[in-house]
């Protein structure tokens, strides 16, 4: 009989590194450059959306029943554009995160291996969004000065499940409406490849996220899982409310001050944001971080 005292070996390693190895093989398997995936060459042709017209923040409002198809157009453009630099910004504190959380550990191991492939994968989804924004026409958008700041704090403290959840839920919306945009023929053909480019790769990074949040909160007390709770809770509130920035509307051609209140009042946009984060409030609700100070976040941005 083996002594109790005797160290596990890497067949007994938890599930969690299981995943991590599976995720490799998966990426050695399938994975994308879109430097040359992506057609860059083609001019833009401007009779495409930027992304499905139902995801604009002003479908189905007065506003965009008087606009014409070109102005309907052209705002997905700046919308998808404005998606796209949020998710730039993102993807950095994200990838600072998952660099900080793995510094030190064993770089033999499956887990930094697949942590050092995220953050490869999340180079590469960068200068793509970066491209693609810039040949939608679109300018920089970035997040107001207050986002920026409290992403700068936040890439800076956060640990644990906070960081993964977080990162969990900037990548499960992106995920939803990205999945429509990729199969929806009027959105224009490059915008498509470079949203299948990214589902595919991120269900990779969202599979982990999900393993690495149950990890850690496998070992969190009452108190922190209830703190955590809150700051995930946060953080998804200035995500969400940062992917379209107002200066899309005015960079479209519309009047800015009636398109930002018509697009804060609009209940199918709302109603859109809900259904598509069903499953991530699942996955929240069975990981006990939807508490009652949480769930006053989630509501604002209407993710539930």
């Amino acid at each position: 009989m083996a002594s109790s005292t005797v160290r596990p070996g890497p067949e007994d390693r938890p599930q969690e590194h299981d995943v991590a190895r599976r995720l490799l093989d998966s990426a050695a398997m399938l994975a994308y450059d879109p430097a040359t995936e992506v057609d860059w060459e083609t001019p833009l042709d401007k009779d495409f959306h930027g992304a499905s017209p139902e995801w604009s923040t002003l479908y189905g409002t007065a506003y965009w029943h008087e606009m014409t198809d070109a102005q309907r157009k052209e705002l997905t453009r700046q919308e998808a554009a404005s998606v796209a630099s949020t998710g730039i910004w993102f993807e950095m504190i994200l990838q600072q995160m998952v660099l900080r959380d793995v510094y030190a550990k064993d770089p033999t191991s499956a887990d930094v291996q697949w942590a050092l492939t995220e953050i490869a994968d999340e180079c590469r989804h960068s200068i793509m969004f970066a491209r693609g924004a810039q040949k939608l026409g679109a300018p920089a958008y970035r997040p107001h000065r207050l986002a920026v700041e409290l992403g700068r704090a936040f890439k800076t403290v956060a640990f644990g499940e906070a960081a993964y959840a977080a990162i969990l839920v900037a990548e499960e919306v992106l995920d939803v409406m990205q999945r429509d945009w990729m199969r929806d023929e009027r959105v224009v053909p490059f915008v498509r490849t470079i949203n299948n480019i990214h589902v595919v790769e991120e269900s990779r990074h969202m599979k982990f996220a999900r393993a690495e949040t149950r990890k850690h909160l496998a070992g969190a007390g009452r108190v922190r899982r209830r703190i955590h709770a809150f700051v995930i809770a946060v953080a998804s509130y200035v995500i969400v409310t940062s992917m379209v920035n107002k200066d899309v509307y005015a960079n479209a051609g519309l009047d800015g001050k009636r398109a930002v209140k018509e697009a804060k009042a609009n209940e199918h946009h709302k109603s859109m944001m809900r259904s598509s984060c069903s499953g991530l409030m699942d996955f929240l609700a069975s990981a006990r971080l939807l508490t009652r100070p949480a769930l006053v976040f989630y509501k604002r941005a209407h993710l539930i």
